[in-house]
């Protein structure tokens, strides 16, 4: 399925950079397409995506040329006819058969590596272009869901034998078979969604990572309930309302028309004070994963910080820290901020490109 996602993706870029619409929607459904046909039949893959993206008649051209140019030369997949446009084409791909059109050129398709798009998911986001980095939000709006669970105290049945009896559920079973008890029914503890905090840097030195961290939080809040997310600058801000928004782009314009410190200086110390006092220890960081977004460069005294950070330590669940710097070769957490909060951060984590925030995802849910 992630294979068949890159495929989808990739194309949808192609589409888009040579003048098609090709919304994300419409990249969904082609996703959901290749998962079912696979991609060992270009005709299917052709046909897939003409359904997809292909809204007007006069559209069917150039699809087809950039079809054939993106799945083209150098896959090494095995050579196949390319459909003829049009019923005979739909013909064909409905009894099973890739036939050649009378007035098909046949054209030999190919299956394409799609490095391109491993590239970007690896390439630091501080040396992307503004078209990769566009390429990169809607990736990242696609990631898949946080699951961050904790034991519930109210119970729920389950198969486990070592689950207590139930024996209310057990008798009214019993009851409405005459009386005769067959199953021991057992109850355990439920799961719930453990609450997740997402701290972000916007400080002047954080400014080529600052956004797509915004993008992360903003998928983050929208495929969950129990999320809080804040800016950290000279001063805390509360974003978690304007991140709700659906639309990616509009949310993040309306969390940096309330951020008021943004590319400004940094206090660590005094923004995490302020999120301990009116928010974290009073009750939404206790029990969470906070992940704080920073490369630790700060004005402020970094006492404040070793005491901050140990009283968010005492109630939070997980310390993560994710540092964009952290990818440099050599680096190391010598800056007054970051070699503060270090002794109190239970995972360090990377943060410069896609790949490291799909990596982040899995140790938050972990």
């Amino acid at each position: 399925m992630e294979h068949v996602s890159e495929v989808a993706v990739g194309f949808g870029r192609a589409l888009r950079e040579n003048g098609l619409d090709a919304p994300v929607s419409a990249v969904i459904c082609f996703a959901q397409a290749l998962a079912t046909l696979g991609l060992d039949r270009p005709a299917g893959v052709y046909w897939a995506g003409h359904a997809s993206f292909v809204r007007d008649p006069e559209d069917t051209a150039p699809y087809a040329s950039i079809f054939a140019a993106y799945f083209g030369e150098g896959g090494g997949a095995p050579e196949v006819v390319k459909p003829q446009i049009g019923l005979m084409g739909l013909a064909d791909e409905a009894d099973g058969t890739d036939r050649e059109g009378p007035d098909s050129p046949g054209e030999v398709v190919h299956a394409s590596s799609y490095s391109p798009l491993e590239a970007l998911r690896e390439k630091d986001f501080a040396a992307c272009s503004a078209a990769e980095i566009a390429e990169i939000y809607r990736l990242m709006d696609a990631l898949r869901r946080l699951t961050a669970l904790r034991r519930a105290r109210r119970k729920v049945v389950t198969s486990h034998r070592h689950g207590s009896p139930d024996l209310r559920r057990t008798v009214r079973r019993a009851l409405r078979s005459g009386g005769e008890t067959t199953t021991l029914l057992r109850r355990g503890p439920g799961v719930k969604e453990r609450p997740v905090v997402l701290l972000v840097d916007v400080s002047g030195s954080m400014e080529p990572y600052a956004r797509a961290f915004l993008h992360f939080a903003h998928a983050v809040v929208i495929c969950r309930r129990r999320v809080e997310a804040f800016t950290l600058g000279t001063h805390l801000t509360r974003i978690t309302r304007e991140l709700s928004w659906r639309d990616g782009d509009a949310a993040i314009a309306r969390a940096a028309r309330s951020v008021t410190d943004i590319s400004g200086g940094t206090r660590l110390g005094e923004a995490l004070r302020t999120f301990n006092d009116r928010f974290g220890v009073a009750g939404i960081a206790r029990g969470a994963v906070v992940t704080i977004f920073s490369d630790g460069w700060d004005r402020g005294d970094p006492a404040a910080i070793t005491c901050e950070m140990a009283r968010l330590k005492r109630v939070a669940h997980r310390l993560i820290w994710v540092n964009p710097l952290k990818a440099t070769p050599g680096y190391a957490p010598v800056a007054r901020g970051m070699a503060a909060a270090i002794p109190f951060v239970d995972e360090f984590a990377e943060g410069h490109s896609l790949e490291a925030l799909e990596r982040l995802i899995e140790v938050m849910a972990a």
